[in-house]
């Protein structure tokens, strides 16, 4: 198979190029210019990568149209403190790009099947009586980063009712792992401990709200999963991918702190509070489990352990 991946370079990118290649597919993908490509530097030529601007339409076309069997459509402004910062740019990037992407697609004579990645932020306000999360759950986004992310799923499904797409949806919770941005709580809590344990800072944790709760998966189940949706998903169709299980803010960072090799502390940082902050979410993904049979493998507490030494490895190559 050619696959086609946007946004290659990203946490959630680099373990998707990882299992395609190790299933013996020809892997292509997409890099903003001049971006970091850290998480696939190891990957070397067994992927083709190619420069795009996902908000250029002419950009995403010229490389749609070279062919391929599938798309996963990955590419986004994904952290969502940065879409209350720069909003405007959160919406061209998430919903103008993959406008972009879809009719790009449209107009192929041969359309492979899309994968569009939402997230589980696209509920949004969801209260605990409301739980576990079925995919139809009420869209209540509380972020400008949930909002743009609406409108990508529903652009999606638009374009399958138009003009008969085959556009398989996910919707994906909190997912981590090796190779996550530090930009994201649990990443962050793990760099922070990783640099203070080599005095490259204070054994202070830095964070923010640690009463939030979130259905935590590993990337590499997940990933799993985004293969499998292309493989038996039903077009059109909203998958829930989540482990069924909650985690509050503050186990995380006390699981990872008994993990320190130093002693630390914590400290609130006003920067890291947000506007608006989903208090609970916590998802079923029985729809897509009955369909495939996938099922979460990797235990949180391994993730977690992954993730410190995946900075620990890191530091000590960068010296």
């Amino acid at each position: 198979m050619r696959i086609l991946i946007t946004g290659i370079a990203g946490f959630v990118g680099s373990h998707l190029a990882e299992a395609y290649l190790q299933a013996g597919a020809e892997v292509h993908g997409t890099i903003r210019y001049r971006s970091d490509q850290v998480n696939i530097r190891h990957l070397g030529d067994a992927i083709t990568l190619r420069a795009c601007d996902i908000v250029d339409a002419s950009s995403i076309r010229s490389i749609v149209e070279r062919g391929y069997d599938r798309i996963h459509h990955l590419a986004a402004q994904s952290y969502v403190p940065e879409s209350w910062t720069h909003p405007d740019a959160t919406m061209r990037t998430n919903i103008t790009g993959t406008l972009h992407l879809l009719e790009s697609v449209r107009r192929l004579p041969h359309q492979p099947r899309i994968h569009l990645c939402g997230t589980s932020e696209e509920y949004g306000l969801v209260r605990e009586e409301e739980t576990p999360i079925t995919e139809d759950h009420p869209l209540r986004p509380m972020s400008p980063y949930g909002v743009s992310k609406v409108g990508a799923d529903l652009l999606a499904y638009q374009y399958h009712l138009s003009y008969g797409m085959d556009v398989v949806r996910t919707r994906a919770f909190n997912h981590e792992g090796p190779r996550r941005s530090a930009a994201f709580v649990t990443s962050s809590f793990a760099k922070q401990i990783a640099e203070a344990e080599v005095g490259k800072r204070e054994p202070i944790i830095r964070h923010g709200n640690l009463e939030a709760k979130r259905d935590f998966s590993d990337v590499r189940d997940v990933v799993r999963a985004y293969i499998l949706a292309l493989d038996k998903g039903k077009s059109g169709e909203a998958y829930n991918i989540c482990s069924g299980v909650a985690w509050k803010i503050s186990d995380v960072l006390k699981h990872l702190i008994k993990l320190a090799r130093i002693p630390v502390r914590t400290e609130v940082d006003p920067a890291r509070m947000r506007p608006s902050d989903v208090p609970l979410l916590l998802g079923s993904a029985e729809k897509f489990v009955a369909l495939t049979g996938w099922k979460p493998e990797i235990p949180f507490e391994q993730t977690l352990d992954d993730t410190l030494g995946y900075w620990r490895d890191r530091l000590r190559r960068e010296g």
